[in-house]
């Protein structure tokens, strides 16, 4: 079924100029917001709960333009599989790359926390086209092998390594000798309530993954925050924002703040490139640590 699946749709949509594809989009905007209402409880109560001051208007426009940029964002990630170098290229660049080099040029690899914000995927691809790390992509595999498989060749097919996240420890245990870049994502809701860090996002009591901290404490590397700008349909710029240079001197929990403020700052400035379909409060505080 997943064969069938890719070569009767994903394939031939993902061979659409972006430009035809928007057209699709617009329809399934349509499609999901109006008629199927795809998640709309779990996206604005998100919205609401995160929004305290806005107008129950404010918090519609918002809906809105999310589902409209969801839309595009699920084209856009299906246009990966035939993308060429020179289109992603063009499509995301990085407008700091000097902030990377500084650290390349001293032999020290990176962590780079980002979340589920804009195209965090054609982020991720362009990435090794413009810097000197590698790149790699920490991910989990899906339920589909096939789809898995097809995932796993049109991410790499540009340099991106991609390390399952159960294997996110032994990848740096057995890759200290290379300069390499980790891309930790942030801002999932944690498996568990246990080894988080809680604190304050978005107006809620909120557990974050501790894991960028960990790693970058234990292995000594330097964690930068991707912001990634939409500058207009289908553009996108990734500017790097240094979070601690020296992760061993930090103090307990300071990385993880620094990196939650910053994808914070960015959703409050453009809440609508946010992944607000996910529910990322249903972990509580155990009332110990409350």
């Amino acid at each position: 079924m997943g064969r069938i699946l890719y070569y009767l749709l994903l394939k031939p949509l993902s061979l659409l100029p972006l430009a035809v594809s928007y057209r699709l989009s617009d329809v399934m905007f349509f499609t999901l917001y109006y008629l199927l209402r795809y998640r709309r409880k779990v996206v604005f109560t998100n919205l609401y709960n995160s929004f305290p001051d806005k107008s129950p208007r404010e918090i519609e426009t918002i809906g809105r333009k999310f589902y409209r940029h969801f839309c595009d964002l699920v084209l856009e990630s299906i246009r990966i599989f035939s993308i060429s170098r020179e289109e992603l290229s063009r499509r995301c660049r990085i407008v700091n790359s000097e902030l990377l080099e500084q650290f390349y040029k001293e032999g020290k690899s990176i962590i780079i926390a980002s979340g589920h914000y804009n195209n965090w995927e054609l982020a991720a691809l362009a990435f090794d086209l413009q810097a000197s790390h590698q790149s790699v992509g920490i991910y989990k595999p899906l339920a589909n092998p096939y789809f898995d498989e097809k995932l796993q060749q049109s991410r790499a097919k540009f340099g991106l390594e991609l390390v399952p996240k159960d294997e996110t420890k032994a990848f740096f245990q057995e890759n200290g000798h290379r300069l390499t870049a980790p891309m930790l994502a942030t801002d999932q809701s944690p498996s568990k309530s246990t080894n988080v860090y809680w604190t304050q996002f978005l107006n809620q009591d909120t557990a974050v993954l501790f894991g960028t901290e960990k790693y970058a404490k234990e292995f000594g590397y330097p964690v930068v925050y991707g912001h990634i700008r939409k500058i207009r349909r289908g553009y996108y710029e990734m500017e790097f924002e240094l979070i601690e240079a020296n992760p061993t001197e930090a103090p307990h929990g300071a990385i993880t703040e620094k990196h939650t403020r910053a994808l914070e700052r960015d959703i409050q400035q453009a809440p609508q490139y946010w992944l607000w379909t996910h529910k990322r409060w249903k972990r509580k505080r155990p009332v110990a640590q409350a």
